[in-house]
């Protein structure tokens, strides 16, 4: 078969989230791995076209890439594990070994030689060694670097509060200043995305319209509780006494402060974590009925579209979603990348 889009490689897959947002900027994915098999599972359900290497990526050839290829690779997508490096992360650590996954792509930039590089992830990489580590070594094997570039997720159309850092590496300065000038695209917010929703089922599978929308079953004084917390945007500062967890009220042993906090209807979302159905985990509560969010809110608060398949079980789904790059915010930034290597088809890479 005859390639004809831009093809690109999608490295640290997972559920499939960038590989959306690249293929419906135009991109053809061409190959993708992961070494998750749950993650790697909902990616061939709805990426059955690509070349998917189930595997550890620190044991893998690039060389096996290449045979997918039939040409010149012009995207190589690097979104790493990002856990080693966010503020989130209550155990992080020097010696976490996720930290140097992100290396891992440097023999596949070697080896493949994309016309771009693209990295993405979370701000705090920018303070660590690996950080320095990596762009010192792209530079060694001939690309030109943006600077880190900080972004919201919220500000290229995905109604969430999510802070990324973007890293640009690219064969040439004239496709590096066309790559790097991505264009921000209008707010949405919680209510644009999830307010024409129905009330779920509690507690078991909506399967005639939709597996993904039922809510938790609350225990009885978790929803006494939420029926003491304002709507549309309300916190567990309004909860009585006797109704506060005896961890709320020491603040420097609780690490999530917004805890049993509502949504805000007119607002983005708070940053969607793997426990993003979870009251206790953060500002998760919907805006106004007395539950947590369900797995299809957290989905669209997300951007995933709703024929996007997920499988695994409520836990997996979660995590799969939290750990997601937002498909919107992927596209966004791969429409940029592409015009950039239309308009330097020509040009010497």
């Amino acid at each position: 078969m005859k390639i004809t889009n831009k093809t690109a490689i999608d490295l640290y897959c997972g559920s499939g989230a960038v590989t959306a947002g690249l293929k419906s900027a135009g991109f053809q994915v061409v190959c993708a791995i992961d070494v998750d098999p749950i993650a790697c599972a909902t990616y061939r359900a709805n990426h059955p076209e690509v070349h998917l290497f189930e595997e550890d990526i620190k044991t893998i050839s690039p060389k096996r890439f290449a045979n997918d290829l039939k040409g010149s690779l012009d995207l190589l997508a690097v979104c790493a594990p990002c856990q080693p490096f966010s503020n989130r992360n209550r155990h992080k650590s020097t010696k976490d070994q996720r930290a140097k996954l992100v290396l891992e792509a440097l023999s596949f930039v070697e080896e493949l030689k994309p016309k771009l590089v693209f990295f993405e992830n979370v701000p705090g990489i920018g303070r660590q060694p690996v950080f320095n580590e990596l762009a010192e070594k792209m530079v060694a094997l001939g690309y030109h670097l943006s600077p880190p570039k900080k972004i919201d997720a919220a500000d290229l159309g995905v109604p969430q509060r999510r802070q990324r850092m973007i890293l640009i590496g690219a064969r040439n300065d004239d496709l590096l200043t066309q790559a790097s000038k991505i264009n921000f695209s209008k707010r949405r917010t919680v209510f644009d995305v999830i307010g024409n929703l129905p009330s779920p089922p509690v507690g078991i599978e909506n399967i005639e319209n939709d597996v993904l929308h039922y809510s938790r079953r609350h225990s009885v004084i978790t929803i006494e509780r939420l029926q003491h917390i304002p709507h549309d945007g309300g916190s567990r500062d309004n909860l009585p006494p006797q109704l506060q967890l005896r961890c709320h009220k020491d603040l420097n042993k609780n690490s999530y402060p917004d805890s049993y906090g509502r949504l805000k209807w007119r607002d983005v979302a708070p940053t969607l974590t793997t426990g993003c159905t979870d009251l206790t985990k953060g500002r998760y509560a919907h805006p106004v009925e007395d539950r947590a969010i369900t797995l299809r809110e957290a989905a669209r608060l997300q951007s995933f579209p709703d024929d996007y398949i997920f499988v695994g079980n409520a836990s997996q789904i979660a995590t799969q979603i939290g750990n997601s790059v937002p498909p919107t915010m992927m596209h966004g930034i791969a429409k940029t990348l592409y015009s950039a290597l239309s308009n330097n088809s020509s040009a010497s890479l």
